[in-house]
């Protein structure tokens, strides 16, 4: 499970990296001890191949929400937690690529792992937004993690098998993992263990602290 929250902002998407409105920022320059594991730049995410549109694994934002972003990982690190984002600012065509992905057929790998008890279809508008919100450059999806988490990244593993402590990638145990389209992944869901509940909380409490609004079905 990770949060999709959105900050305050109706700033327009940039075009592409290179044509960024100066409300744009990499977040690496306004707090580079925030974990970058951009999924979409790479083939570790429910398309099983780099997305159009993720020319550079970096997380672009807006001023605003990057600031706000720095300040929840500020508040964090006194609990020996940190954040690890994995996706921000998402292109346009990347958008595109997603409903077009939709309308081919079912990889059995993916399914198992990404969506094991949907079919693709059902994805649309609620997992997968046809206009989405990340577009903005406000909107990201993200979890915590122990500052002195090993940075590891196992594959084929189903999105809803069931986590202790950790999560696979080392991050704290939320029911879930990242890209995972299941009832499971909704923050209110029922049947989560203590401890899954207890980080849910208290990842949705940092980021509404700084001004963050959490989707539901994240």
């Amino acid at each position: 499970m990770v949060a999709c929250v959105a900050a305050a902002t109706g700033s327009a998407p940039p075009l592409s990296a290179a044509e960024m409105p100066g409300d744009f920022v990499y977040l690496h320059d306004i707090d580079p001890s925030i974990r970058q594991d951009m999924r979409y730049a790479g083939s570790d995410n429910f398309m099983g191949a780099p997305v159009p549109g993720y020319d550079a694994a970096e997380c672009v934002l807006v001023r605003q929400a990057a600031e706000a972003l720095k300040a929840v990982r500020a508040d964090l690190k006194p609990k020996g937690l940190t954040l690890r984002v994995y996706d921000c600012y998402r292109p346009v065509q990347a958008v595109a690529a997603f409903v077009a992905w939709a309308k081919e057929p079912d990889d059995p790998t993916a399914k198992a792992v990404h969506y094991p008890h949907l079919s693709k279809l059902a994805l649309f508008p609620g997992y997968i937004a046809t206009r989405s919100g990340h577009s903005r450059g406000a909107t990201l999806d993200l979890t915590l993690e122990p500052i002195s988490a090993a940075d590891t990244h196992p594959r084929g593993i189903s999105c809803t098998a069931p986590q202790e402590k950790y999560a696979p990638d080392g991050s704290l145990a939320m029911g879930t993992s990242f890209d995972c389209f299941d009832v499971k992944a909704n923050t209110d869901t029922p049947g989560l263990n203590p401890e899954e509940m207890s980080n849910r909380a208290m990842l949705r409490d940092a980021m509404a602290a700084r001004g963050f609004k959490n989707y539901p079905l994240e």
